[in-house]
């Protein structure tokens, strides 16, 4: 394999982060993994220059979820969201109903119930001053 070749293999873990659409910028991505939020084959990295290749799995800390992410190959471009899903395959953890960050539900009401209506007020308010 030519040099040329094995050097687009690699790709620094921050324009990766960016162009898979990770994050919103690639000075994000950087403050990420030198923060340490990032793990590559369950190794911490610290370093946004860290080089990854298809095959590498990224569990990647973000504020409310974990991702888990298999790298399929290395970007060329931030382009729609589309063409950053080919950059790898979701391993992520389906979220659980009852654990951190799980979607309350609503509780369902009967119609007529829960907050009074404007209107509702309104004939609340004639009633209590007429007394």
């Amino acid at each position: 394999m030519p040099p040329a070749e094995a050097a687009t293999e690699r790709q620094r873990i921050d324009k990766w982060l960016f162009f898979a659409r990770v994050v919103k910028s690639r000075s994000l991505a950087a403050k990420l993994a030198q923060a340490g939020g990032v793990r590559v084959n369950r190794n911490k990295i610290e370093q946004a220059a860290y080089a990854v290749k298809p095959g590498d799995v990224l569990t990647i800390t973000l504020e409310r979820r974990v991702l888990v992410y298999r790298v399929l190959a290395p970007g060329t471009r931030r382009g729609p969201a589309e063409e950053a899903r080919l950059l790898y395959e979701d391993l992520s953890p389906m979220p659980s109903a009852t654990g951190p960050g799980a979607e309350t539900a609503v509780a369902a009401r009967d119609p007529g119930t829960g907050r009074p209506t404007k209107r509702d007020r309104r004939l609340l308010d004639r009633w209590r001053d007429g007394q």
